[in-house]
């Protein structure tokens, strides 16, 4: 039983190191479909990372003080939730067509994402044998990178190429079906 809960944890965590990799690779294809819908110069879409990394650095603190309250398991459980919130602010975004709409969803997406690496990264390490973590957590952190090289290539054929819809309006569907994924 002890094996099988192990294994399931595992898979689990695994598909959010691939996540969150995937979606922080989305990043690249937002910038120059963004930038080309407000006519925004290099700097302005910038800002895209600036607010998507900025959660890091202002949510990882935070996120180690949730952990030490409410454990590990929680807190994956609420970055996921932010996560949600995150994708589920694109489609506002997209509707009213505002940058700032736009900035705060990827800052509380990546808020979100932030919590999980502060949880997910040592939870990993501690299932199953402490002679193995640094295996299990290199495997994972494999599939953070197979999601960083797969999401480019769906965005953009999600986003770019769906000739259905203009503008803002292509990134609803996609951000829709990963908030409905990640809930």
């Amino acid at each position: 039983m002890r094996t099988e809960r192990f294994g399931n944890s595992l898979f689990f965590l695994t598909l959010l190191f691939f996540l969150w990799g995937g979606i922080t690779s989305l990043n690249d294809i937002l910038i120059p479909h963004l930038k080309g819908l407000f006519l925004l110069n290099y700097r302005q879409a910038m800002m895209i990372q600036f607010c998507f990394f900025t959660a890091y650095l202002l949510v990882s603190f935070p996120a180690s003080r949730l952990i030490a309250k409410v454990g590990y398991q929680r807190s994956m459980v609420y970055g996921l939730l932010l996560m949600t919130v995150g994708c589920l602010l694109f489609i506002p975004s997209a509707w009213f067509i505002s940058f700032p709409l736009f900035l705060s969803a990827f800052f509380i997406l990546a808020s979100g994402i932030t919590i999980l690496q502060v949880a997910a990264n040592p939870y990993v390490t501690l299932l199953g044998d402490p002679n193995t973590a640094s295996s299990r957590l290199n495997l994972t952190q494999a599939f953070n990178s197979l999601g960083t090289f797969l999401a480019p290539m769906m965005g953009a054929a999600l986003i770019l190429s769906n000739q259905q819809e203009t503008g803002s309006n292509s990134i609803i569907a996609p951000y829709l079906g990963l908030a409905a994924f990640i809930f």
